[in-house]
């Protein structure tokens, strides 16, 4: 049959393996293995999704290669572990049981190895990189010894050859981000006197003599690949000329080059692509190194366009592309394009809930895909044992993801909505241009509720008279809330909008703009607006904006602040008049701030007696999402999806 996409489907030769497409999905840490390093069914599960959603390359992460001297954080994989080749096997399989190629990376953390958080054990704990060197937080790097170098080039081939050994068909020397060998190959941090340093060819001696010992481990047909930053975005530091000239010397010791970007820190938002930045940003670095080489070129960053992706290998601009986030908010996105189900994709929507929540608690979750985290219990839900006619009142994030649980469980499944549209608190996305990818999971949720034989009901309030009338075993409420409006003079002016129907009104909007509210709703409005050449301030009444922000996602968000709004904290409304709107402090100071329109964001408020009005209407009455509190979309879609396991 004729392909939709036929260059990104078409197969590739990498090495010894051929790859089914040229979808890869690219190196993801997962925080649940043991304690010592080794992986677990929990990880393995996590990596077999990707191989089951159709990638033709599924990347385990990440393999230290010397847990004593160079273990960057708590949990990775420890290569030279005595009990790591288990894992290694099990994790391998998972994978190549689904037709992808199963590959892992190794990597060692050089200086900014965690040493002073206790992850090494190596005698004094000291620390090395290329050069001695204090970092910013006062530690102190040690130049690493020659025979220490020599070592390590040994222990990386080790560790490939136990990559192969395990069952591995491939593997990635992560060579990116900060880490060892880009930390010798970068000016920034290489001031070396001997044959390590000085010269581009100098410090790239350790990235070659690291690949050779790789491939005299895993031998001539056994694919290598790896992962490079195109720029260093540091001064003195090295940029995309430069890895042109690295990509040159490794020609013909690798069999894929990865293109990525940014070091080890004060890049983060450069490697990883934010909401705020058009997608596919990091092309043009695969693109300009790939006229220089024989081997494969694989791109990533923030592509999960079917067209952006199938253009990008029909132009040649790269021969792979690799995907992390997306494939976290949909694992089955290349089999979805494959089979001409684009408007099926979850399009992973740039909010950094998967690393904002690592920082937090260590888990790895989705905003969007409830079953991340959760991929080995997942393997054994079954059917339920009695199907039962459920009831879902709201057509919000959580109740569409309860509704489709539901229904896939073999229940008889009506979601009820009051207006004529889905999405709850996420209709307002779709007047914000970087929460387009937010606001289409409203119509993807729409098409699966559908598939999976859920009958929707479009302008339809479930009151306690309705269900008595359809008699449904189980209701799930998830009414949703309500914005909260002050009490205040003036708030209900022709110019006052709420932030909930910013999407209806932004016509409306005048150039002047004050957003009463800090929260991140508003600040993200506030973002919009001032991109759109509106002249915003927003005024809160706490001492910091955005503080429901994710620990990832807030420094890219206040630095966006910074550089379009003004923000005024302290501040609480006291009264709105056509001119603008009047604030006081807490010492009862009153400021002005002349404004066209005033936008009120100031929170939601459950709402709680359409859903105690429903308490008692059936047998089984489940409540969900922001009835019971106020929540983001991942805690709402979560618990949407447990709440049907409970039926």
């Amino acid at each position: 049959m004729n392909r939709k996409y036929p260059h990104l489907f078409s197969p590739l030769q990498v090495g010894g393996v051929t790859f089914r497409n040229r979808i890869a999905s690219s190196p993801m840490a997962y925080p649940d293995i043991s304690p010592e390093g080794y992986l677990t069914p929990e990880a393995a599960a996590f990596y077999e999704l990707r191989a089951q959603g159709g990638a033709a390359l599924v990347t385990a992460s990440e393999g230290i290669v010397d847990t004593e001297s160079g273990r960057s954080y708590n949990l990775m994989i420890a290569m030279d572990g005595p009990g790591v080749l288990p894992g290694l096997a099990m994790t391998a399989a998972a994978i190549k049981r689904h037709g992808a190629v199963a590959s892992l990376e190794i990597n060692h953390g050089g200086m900014f190895t965690g040493a002073d958080s206790g992850y090494t054990t190596g005698q004094d704990k000291l620390r090395y990189g290329p050069s001695e060197t204090i970092l910013p937080n006062g530690a102190h790097i040690y130049e690493m010894p020659k025979e220490m170098i020599h070592t390590l080039v040994e222990k990386f081939g080790s560790a490939a050859a136990k990559v192969k050994k395990a069952g591995f068909d491939m593997v990635l020397l992560h060579g990116a981000h900060g880490w060892l060998t880009q930390q010798f190959f970068s000016p920034a941090d290489n001031h070396r006197t001997d044959e390590y340093g000085g010269s581009l060819l100098n410090r790239a001696r350790l990235t070659i003599e690291v690949l050779e010992a790789i491939r005299g481990a895993v031998g001539p047909k056994f694919p290598i690949e790896i992962r490079l930053s195109s720029d260093e975005y540091r001064e003195n530091g090295y940029g995309i000329e430069d890895i042109i000239e690295l990509a040159k010397l490794i020609d013909n010791k690798v069999d894929l080059i990865h293109l990525s970007t940014g070091s080890h820190s004060g890049s983060f938002e450069k490697t990883h692509q934010p909401m705020f930045v058009p997608r596919g940003g990091l092309v043009q670095f695969a693109a300009a190194v790939k006229p220089h080489v024989k081997t494969p070129v694989a791109t990533i960053g923030a592509i999960s366009d079917p067209a952006m992706a199938e253009d990008i290998i029909a132009s040649g601009k790269a021969d792979v592309v690799e995907m992390a986030r997306q494939l976290l908010a949909d694992p089955f996105w290349p089999k979805k394009v494959l089979t001409n189900r684009e408007d099926e994709i979850v399009h992973c929507c740039r909010c950094f809930t998967c690393m904002g929540e690592r920082m937090k608690t260590g888990r790895r979750i989705c905003a969007l895909n409830p079953v991340i985290g959760n991929e080995y219990e997942e393997k054994f839900a079954r059917p339920a044992s009695e199907p039962k006619k459920v009831m879902v009142a709201g057509g919000g994030p959580g109740g569409m993801q309860a509704a489709i649980s539901a229904a896939k469980r073999g229940h008889k499944v009506v979601l009820c909505e009051k207006n004529a549209e889905l999405g709850g608190a996420l209709r307002s996305e779709r007047a914000i241009p970087f929460k387009q990818d937010l606001f289409s999971f409203v119509r993807s949720k729409e098409i699966e509720m559908r598939k999976a034989g859920v009958e929707v009901r479009m302008n339809t309030e479930v009151t306690p008279e309705y269900v008595e009338n359809e008699a449904p075993d189980v209701l799930i409420v998830a009414v949703g809330a309500e914005p909260v409006i002050p009490p205040i003079p003036g708030i209900d002016g022709d110019n006052v909008i709420v932030a909930n129907d910013l999407s209806d009104r932004g016509a409306d909007v005048g150039d002047r703009v004050v957003v009463l509210g800090g929260g991140l709703v508003g600040c993200e409005a506030a973002i919009h607006l001032a991109q759109e050449g509106k002249k915003v301030t927003i005024v809160e009444m706490l001492p910091d904006v955005a503080i429901d922000a994710n620990g990832r996602h807030r420094p890219i968000l206040m630095d966006m602040l910074n550089k379009l709004v003004t923000v005024r904290t302290g501040l609480r409304g006291t009264k709105i008049t056509a001119e603008g709107l009047y604030c006081a402090d807490g010492d009862g100071n009153e400021e002005f701030f002349p404004a066209d329109t005033v936008l009120c964001s100031v929170g939601q408020r459950p709402l709680r007696a359409v859903a105690d009005s429903l308490r008692d209407s059936a047998l089984e009455v489940i409540e969900i999402g922001d009835c019971v509190r106020p929540q983001t979309v991942t805690q709402a879609v979560s618990r949407g999806y447990f709440a049907a396991y409970d039926i």
